[in-house]
């Protein structure tokens, strides 16, 4: 895939496109929290970066190190995931030191508060926005149009 996507991403620059990746790590050798886990998201924005993506869309992290040899890593340079925005930097800081644009999925359906508290931690953490189609698309119009408004104004700041 890796070869396959490089190839797409040569195509898009050649005829001036952005390229954007959706980069969702999957597969059998990660557990169901190894997909959002804190080094494996990190190291799908990364890769995403370096095979030329300019705009990257990942989970949102959690605090779960998947792999015993990142731990290891995370632990030797005391590298910070304790809150949300520990993580974000960190996954930005994973696309060349966040010369890529990083924007994070907003997941499962929420309550409005979690919903906010999370764009909160993506906006402290220097991310660059959330997808959170179905957080406001399930909701009635009126609630729907001031969460957006709410989580607009946490980007303002």
């Amino acid at each position: 895939m890796y070869n396959y996507l490089r190839e797409l991403t040569n195509e898009a620059k050649s005829v001036g496109l952005a390229v954007v990746v959706w980069a969702y790590p999957r597969g059998s050798s990660l557990s169901k929290d190894g997909e959002t886990a804190m080094d494996v998201v990190a190291y799908a924005a990364h890769i995403s970066a370096e095979l030329g993506a300019h705009i990257i869309k990942v989970k949102v992290p959690t605090a779960h190190i998947e792999q015993p040899d990142a731990k290891k890593v995370y632990d030797k340079y005391q590298i910070k995931i304790d809150t949300l925005a520990d993580r974000i930097r960190h996954v930005v800081q994973s696309t060349f030191n966040g010369r890529r644009i990083v924007i994070f999925s907003g997941g499962a359906t929420k309550g409005t508060d979690e919903v906010l508290e999370e764009i909160r931690g993506i906006h402290a953490g220097g991310g660059f926005g959330s997808i959170m189609g179905r957080n406001v698309f399930q909701r009635p119009k009126k609630d729907a149009l001031a969460l957006l408004g709410q989580a607009m104004d946490i980007f303002k700041v």
